[in-house]
């Protein structure tokens, strides 16, 4: 049998011959995945046992053929959840709790006890499901296209006990957006990457849906479409937050300017990035 502690050195190595980034960390979430331990290293002599080495000799294998951590723990956390994720549904990343962010300022300074909210491109159910456990009191519809994406919202609202409205609609349809009325708060994180970033993407990426990464040549097509059609959804004087990627920030202002919101204000994550824009329908 072979240590802990051996057996970490190993699963590092191959992942540094196979250029996987950050191969120290990822080595320590399988471990800690496997063992279900939150330090699994502090008996570095303790022999691991033929199950568990098997177990991470595949997941290892696997995190070097460029599949995403996330997809081969199953599992990642978002907020102050935990949620499922596989293939065929979006990653949440940390960039996106700046959504969540704004929508509780927005609340709070408009004191909204019981707020209506529509999460657009919903995917995995972070962000719907994040507000909806911060605001129990909230009414929280989650719309989601893709059938497998669709999967995992239904899981992780059952696993974070999180009672939402879940749609299995296309937001870009009319039809769509003409269900819904005196809505306080649309909230999105759409696709935004341009073709040259799909082109340029790392492994781990590609392998996350392609429907949820593109967002047209420019990146822009969601936003030229979801404001016109989904303003007329929200009360007057309500919010409209939406994330999109580095350097956007004033393209997506425009299209909000030229369909009538107004107090647009940015925010920015973690790493300084200008993330969101959180804007107001005319009153």
């Amino acid at each position: 049998m072979v240590s802990r502690s051996e057996m970490y050195r190993q699963s590092v190595e191959i992942l540094r011959r196979n250029d996987i980034p950050d191969s120290g960390f990822d080595a320590m979430c399988i471990f800690q995945n496997v063992f279900g331990e939150r330090n699994p290293m502090f008996l570095p002599q303790e022999n691991v046992s033929e199950e568990h080495e098997e177990q991470i000799r595949g997941m290892i294998k696997r995190r070097s053929e460029g599949e995403p951590l996330q997809y081969i723990l199953g599992e990642w956390d978002f907020w102050n959840c935990t949620f499922k994720v596989g293939e065929g549904v979006l990653i949440p990343r940390p960039d996106t709790e700046t959504l969540i962010e704004d929508v509780l300022k927005i609340c709070r300074r408009k004191n909204l006890r019981m707020p209506k909210i529509a999460d657009l491109c919903s995917g995995s159910g972070c962000i719907a499901i994040t507000l909806k456990k911060e605001i129990p009191t909230a009414e929280v519809y989650a719309l989601e296209l893709s059938e497998q994406a669709m999967g995992y919202l239904k899981w992780n609202s059952k696993l974070n006990g999180a009672e939402i409205n879940i749609i299995a609609a296309d937001v870009l349809d009319n039809r769509t957006a003409e269900k819904f009325r005196e809505l306080d708060i649309i909230v999105t994180n759409p696709p935004y990457l341009t073709a040259s970033e799909m082109n340029e993407l790392q492994p781990e990426v590609r392998r996350e849906p392609y429907m949820a990464l593109f967002g047209g040549n420019d990146g822009l097509d969601f936003y030229r479409r979801l404001a016109p059609l989904w303003r007329d959804s929200l009360k007057k004087g309500g919010s409209f937050c939406c994330e999109f990627g580095m350097g956007q920030h004033d393209a997506v202002k425009q299209i909000l300017h030229e369909n009538h919101f107004i107090n647009i204000e940015f925010s920015k994550d973690a790493g300084g990035i200008i993330r969101t824009a959180k804007a107001e329908m005319e009153e």
